[in-house]
This record gives C-alpha cells, structure tokens and sequence, in this order.
C-alpha cells in the first residue's frame, strides 16, 4: 500500500472515533503537520473529512453516502443470492446483479451459464449506462434532474451497430422501461448477446438494484430470450419481498 494512502487511511480510522485537529492527527501518524494538511486538503476536497470553525477535524458527508451504498449493496446481494441461483438453474444462463453507485452501475454478483460460453463482466467492474439492461434499469430509476444529468454527460460509445448512440434515443428508451418495468440490451453491449434486466425494490418501492439474465443468440434468438421474462420478474419479485 502505497505511504499516502495508508495515512490518509489512518486519519479516517482516527477521526472515525472523533474529532481532531491537526497536530492531533499529526502526533498519531508520526509525521509533520504539513504532510498531514496536504493530505487534509484534498480529503476535505473530496468531502471525506470536513473541517469546522474552530479548525478541528471531522469524518465528511461522502463516507455517509458510500456507508450507505455499501451496505445497501452488502444487503441486497446476500437477499438476492439464492434466487440468483435458483434463476441461473432454472435458465441455465449468465445472471447478473447490479447496483447504483455514485452515478455508476456496479455489478455486484454474477453467476455464469452453466454451458460453456463466458461473458467479461466482471464483479465490481462497471456496467454501460447506455446499452446494458441493468444500465438502462438503474438510470431509469433514477430522479429526473440526476438522470438528464448522466444523460447530457454520457459518451455514447457505439460498441455495436444496436447502440444508442445519442441522448434523446437513450431518454426514450428509458421512458419505456419506466412505464414496462423491464429494460432490453439486443446486442447493444456485445454483438450477438441478447439480455433483459428488472429492477429489485425495497419496501418504499425505491429500486435498489438490478438483475438480469444475458444469452447469446446461437442458443436462443431475441424472441426466446423474451420468453424468459416470467422467470426474471418473478425472481426480482422474490428478492424484493425478501429485501422488505
């Protein structure tokens, strides 16, 4: 671990039992208070630590709202694990779980066909807002004022000839996943795979993640992947009463 992450790691452990000023956290570290206050400045300009009148030291609001999406995510994927598991048996496909992260769809957990094909998700990597179903899903959930935000701010990397290439095809596509309560990547992300993604609520329906389930078309075509859509919904259904 490189030295300035690792101090930067011992102010949060430090200030996470209270406040302290700066020749504080410079006795506990070791070190000068003027390595400590550069690292301070950029903390503080990050929102990870907060400084008041009085030039003491405090945890920042940005650790709030990853607490929270940390746990939301820790929660959510252990509700989801056994009817992920039981999705994937059942369709012998890829599924994924995703989740919204500080204005990033994370995947969060993914279990692979049970054939021989293997998609380069990847756990903790992000997903495509534009063209993935769990993308589309997430954003659509979105508020507005966010989501015109990302939209306005997006890319829109063509990965395929399916992609949505601009704002206003992406807004309504969007628009139809609100009103259906389902989203479609037909072989927008990777040529020739076809994937449908729901969303996962909690009790105040507030959608808290995403799953999907993602099949190549030398197995089944766009119309037979769609005929999968009784089992996801009744899987996100699942998770979210489960969630509640």
């Amino acid at each position: 671990m490189s030295q300035s992450l690792a101090r930067a790691l011992q102010i949060l452990a430090s200030l996470g039992e209270g406040e302290r000023s700066l020749d504080q956290l410079a006795a506990e570290l070791g070190v000068h208070k003027t390595t400590v206050l550069r690292l301070l400045r950029t903390m503080e300009a990050d929102r990870f630590v907060r400084r008041d009148e009085a030039h003491r030291y405090r945890l920042g609001s940005r650790l709030f709202a990853l607490a929270d999406t940390a746990r939301e995510q820790h929660v959510v994927r252990g509700v989801a694990a056994p009817h992920l598991r039981q999705l994937n048996q059942k369709t012998g496909q890829t599924v994924h779980l995703a989740a919204w992260e500080n204005g990033e769809v994370i995947y969060i957990d993914k279990l692979d066909s049970v054939r021989t094909f293997r998609m380069y998700s990847q756990i903790g990597v992000p997903a495509a807002l534009h063209c993935t179903a769990v993308g589309k899903v997430l954003l659509a959930a979105q508020p507005k004022r966010q989501r015109e935000a990302v939209l306005a701010s997006l890319d829109y990397h063509a990965f395929t000839p399916q992609t949505l290439t601009d704002a206003e095809a992406l807004r309504d596509e969007l628009d139809t996943v609100r009103v259906r309560g389902w989203a479609q990547d037909k072989a927008e992300h990777e040529p020739f795979m076809n994937c449908i993604g729901a969303p996962v609520t909690d009790q105040a329906g507030r959608v808290v993640g995403a799953v999907s389930v993602s099949v190549p078309d030398v197995l089944l075509n766009y119309e037979q992947v769609l005929e999968l859509l009784p089992e996801l919904l009744a899987t996100t259904q699942a998770i979210s009463a489960d969630y509640n």
